[in-house]
Parts: C-alpha cells; structure tokens; sequence
C-alpha cells in the first residue's frame, strides 16, 4: 500500500524559508513522478513542482520557478520541497503526490496517491 507522508510545514515571516519532505513508502519509486500541490482556503488545488524520480527531471509552477526547488533522495524514499522568498499568497495545505507516466506532470488528475497535507502560513 503507497503511503506518502508530508512533513515540515508551520508558521513563517514573509522572506524566510521551509523545507517540506514527504517520505515514500509501499512501492519502489523509481519510474514515478512526485509532486507537489498546494490548496489555499476557497480555491483550488494548484500545481506547485515535480520531480521525475529516475532523473530528477524538474517541473515548476510560473509562481514558483526561481524560489523553490524540488529535489530528491533514493537512499530515504523522501521528495523535498525548498521553498526560499515565501509570500503571503503561499500560505496553502501543500501536499504530496505520485503517479507513473503523468501525460503532464503538472495535472492534479494524473495523480494516484496523496499525502494528507502540511499547513504552511506565512505572515506579511
């Protein structure tokens, strides 16, 4: 059974930084693509970064590209996601994701499994 936990989320001034994980498990992970969504109070869930497990391949998001990085680690099955320069408006749940052969990597519906979520408040 895929099981993919997020953690590292909380409170941070506008400028600072965090860093999510979301550790892996039930599977070998090696030909899925992981990614990382956000849904802020009465909006959607959005796109935020993927990676491609196998090469690292990286996708991002236009509000994203240039202040977070999503990256990877084989040996602990764990998907990061650096976010450095948070603004307000990246105040969401952000959560995990993985699914195999997306037709494109930034489609909420290609995805098979989730996280349950990590509250992630940045103050102005």
């Amino acid at each position: 059974q895929v099981q993919l936990v997020e953690s590292g989320g909380g409170l941070v001034q506008a400028g600072g930084s965090l860093r999510l994980s979301c550790a892996a498990s039930g599977r070998t992970f090696s030909s899925y693509y992981m990614g990382w969504f956000r849904q802020a109070p009465g909006k959607e869930r959005e796109f935020v970064a993927a990676i491609r497990w196998s090469d690292g391949g990286t996708y991002y998001a236009d509000s994203v590209k240039g202040r977070f990085t999503v990256s990877r680690d084989n040996a602990k099955n764990t998907v990061y996601l650096q976010m450095n320069s948070l603004k307000p408006e990246d105040t969401a749940v952000y959560y995990c994701a993985a699914t195999l052969r997306p037709l494109r990597a930034d489609r909420r519906g290609e995805y098979d499994y989730w996280g349950q979520g990590t509250q992630v408040t940045v103050s102005s």
